[in-house]
């Protein structure tokens, strides 16, 4: 078994928390709206794959029960990776339609929802870490 590194996770957490404070300081700047935006994608990406990684490695979960992201947060909510799947399939769905949908308003949402995200993500990067 390999040991499980959350550093990438942590420094996205870190570059998604430097975003929101970039936002705050410019809140008009639509183009640090959508780096923020862009974070929260990378940021989520790193997270639900980490979270499978944990699961196949250290919680020994079969692959055959990881076919989707549903299935992912499910399993590693059981595992108490997460605390709401349904949260987390939320986040999910916002990233995705930040990435197919250019729309002001679907882009505030995403940014809002971004800060949702950030907050999860932190309790799930600590469990994980404790995990590894």
């Amino acid at each position: 078994m390999s040991r499980l590194s959350v550093e990438a996770l942590e420094k996205s957490l870190m570059r998604l928390e430097e975003g929101f404070a970039d936002a705050a300081r410019y809140p008009d700047l639509l183009v640090v709206r959508d780096g923020v935006i862009q974070r929260f994608e990378i940021a989520m990406d790193l997270s639900w794959k980490l979270m499978q990684r944990a699961l196949k490695e250290i919680y020994q979960v079969d692959e055959g029960v990881l076919l989707s992201k549903k299935d992912i947060f499910r399993q590693a909510a059981k595992y108490r990776l997460l605390d709401n799947t349904e949260a987390w399939l939320g986040h999910y769905e916002a990233r995705n339609k930040t990435s197919h949908i250019y729309d002001n308003e679907e882009a505030a949402r995403a940014f809002e929802r971004a800060r949702a995200f950030l907050a999860d993500a932190k309790i799930t990067l600590e469990r994980l870490r404790h995990a590894a």
